[in-house]
């Protein structure tokens, strides 16, 4: 097994990294590499790993979707009595990974969480298929269930309770935004000399730019 995993391993032959170039803002910078990794038609290049701490610091981890982003910071939609949502609830900072492979890259993203207002969600939710409304309103996610047949079950009762389609978002379902403190931008270049960039978050609310060892 220790043979194959190190088979595995590549050499990264892709373009550098270079803090010249790079924009000063990170959140422009973050548009540009998320532009390219969707003109690349990368499956689901929204997707990022999601890292959550318990209050007693128990970290947890799974993949969620990217909804949308601005300076104020990065929006994922979800369960606030799942796991990660009580997590946020006792220790509001957390930390977002995205990996598109194909292009080498990666960002990590580090600040503290918070919920987005009540309208936002409403909007985004409503904007939703009528099957992922469903779901939303079917699922309590993360709790233990006997069986596939609950959720099947309860769906179809939802469906004829709501068969307008008129279906009003739950009180226990809704946006998170992360606002960062720091972004790190990952290149991967030859002979595991990768670049990396780190722009982190100052007082004057500036971002200072340091390249990091890999």
């Amino acid at each position: 097994m220790d043979r194959f995993l190190a088979d595995l391993q590549s050499d990264n032959t892709l373009q550098g990294l270079n803090e010249t170039v790079v924009d000063a803002d990170p959140f422009r910078q973050f548009q540009v590499w998320f532009s390219d990794a969707v003109a690349a038609n990368l499956v689901q290049p929204n997707a990022m790993m999601l890292a959550t701490a318990s209050k007693d610091g128990k970290p947890s981890a799974r993949i969620v979707l990217l909804k949308s982003f601005d300076k104020r910071g990065f929006v994922f939609y979800t369960n606030y009595e799942s796991r990660k949502g009580q997590e946020l609830a006792e220790n509001p900072w957390a930390a977002l990974v995205f990996l598109w492979v194909e292009l080498q890259r990666q960002v990590r993203i580090e600040g503290r969480v918070e919920k987005c207002s009540a309208e936002d969600s409403d909007l985004y939710f409503q904007s939703r298929p009528l099957g992922s409304r469903l779901g939303a309103c079917v699922s309590q996610q993360s709790q233990v269930i006997s069986s596939r047949e609950v959720l099947e079950s309860r769906l179809q009762e939802l469906i004829v309770e709501n068969a307008n389609g008129d279906i009003a978002r739950p009180p226990y379902w809704g946006g998170y935004r992360l606002s960062p403190t720091s972004i790190e931008f990952w290149q991967g270049r030859p002979s595991r000399l990768h670049d990396r960039l780190c722009y982190s978050l100052l007082d004057n609310g500036t971002w200072l730019i340091e390249r990091l060892s890999p």
